[in-house]
């Protein structure tokens, strides 16, 4: 007999361990991806929305004229909440509270016209006397603003960016607090404010810097208030959407229309009512998980370079469509 042609039992042994360990990370990832997955499946496609009248009779919005708010505020009607609806053009809040009103008869609606960009505290006060003795149930923070086109943070006159910081966070803040009070007392809530996958899914977002900061104060703002909050029975949301077919994403990006994975402002609203009174923050369009999906995958560098190539030709095509310095974009 051949011993040489045996192979030692022993000599196998050392190697068993490392192959078990390796195994056994590698079912632990799987399993850590099957489950977020699944996850995602249930949040997304499964999950029954929560019956927001629980909350309270009575939803407020801000930036309610155009876009998303807009769509927030037909499709809160149609859930059953009454509205009071807050923007800075008294005529167009007017249309859209008549509009309502006779979509939804049941449905009472009152509407307050402010300009956060002047003086936010003043706003409030508005807001704080229309809403007295009204049992607000739900907030949709969605007001803000933006620079027309790609620019150099250099080049953004003081007056724009202190009036983007001044709405988008001073106004989301102010308002936000002038409702958490009565939330607070009934012991029932829900505060949703819109973000911006320009702050949380790519890493930067050079030549629209101030946008992209307040939007992630909006972010850190919604999720430490869901952890002060959530026993008092409020609950707080940022909600991220990416591209939405609108008025703001029309001048920005020139995005003209819905697409697969652009969707319009009211099937982007639909979705993001059925997620109110969950996660602290959530992606509700399936499309846009997607694409933070691949997104998480790319290394941030690319990331960056990728959104600074798409910034400077923005940018460059701004300069040629106008001679005018940079004026501040309302899209509420």
């Amino acid at each position: 007999m051949n011993l040489a042609c045996i192979g030692h039992p022993l000599e196998s042994r050392p190697r068993d361990p490392w192959i078990f360990l390796l195994s056994s990370l590698g079912f632990i990832v799987l399993l850590k991806h099957t489950l977020f997955f699944l996850q995602w499946f249930h949040s997304t496609f499964l999950r029954p929305p929560k019956d927001l009248a629980q909350y309270g009779p009575w939803a407020l919005v801000t930036g309610c004229t155009d876009g998303i708010g807009r769509a927030f505020a037909f499709n809160l009607a149609r859930r059953g909440l009454n509205l009071v609806l807050v923007s800075r053009n008294h005529e167009k809040l007017e249309t859209v509270s008549n509009e309502i009103e006779t979509t939804f008869p049941s449905i009472e609606t009152r509407i307050v016209a402010v300009d956060f960009s002047k003086d936010a505290s003043s706003c409030v006060r508005s807001i704080e006397e229309a809403i007295q003795g009204l049992d607000i149930g739900v907030l949709i923070n969605n007001v803000g603003i933006t620079y027309p086109g790609a620019c150099f943070f250099h080049e953004v006159e003081e007056r724009v960016w202190r009036e983007i910081v001044r709405v988008n966070v001073e106004g989301t803040a102010r308002v936000t607090r002038a409702v958490v009070p009565g939330m607070v007392r009934r012991r029932r809530g829900a505060v949703v404010s819109v973000g911006s996958g320009a702050a949380i899914v790519v890493p930067s977002h050079p030549l629209f810097a101030i946008y992209a900061a307040t939007k992630a104060f909006i972010d850190q703002l919604s999720r430490s208030l869901h952890v002060e909050y959530k026993l008092h029975g409020v609950d707080f949301q940022c909600q991220v959407p990416l591209y939405v077919a609108t008025r703001m994403a029309s001048k920005v990006a020139s995005i003209e229309s819905k697409s697969m994975f652009v969707p319009s402002p009211d099937e982007y609203a639909r979705v993001a009512i059925d997620h109110i009174g969950y996660e602290p923050r959530c992606m509700p369009h399936w499309a846009h998980s997607l694409q933070w999906c691949f997104a998480h995958c790319v290394p941030d560098r690319v990331l960056d370079a990728w959104r600074l190539s798409i910034g400077l030709k923005r940018r460059e095509k701004y300069y040629a469509m106008s001679s005018s310095s940079y004026q501040v974009g309302f899209f509420n």
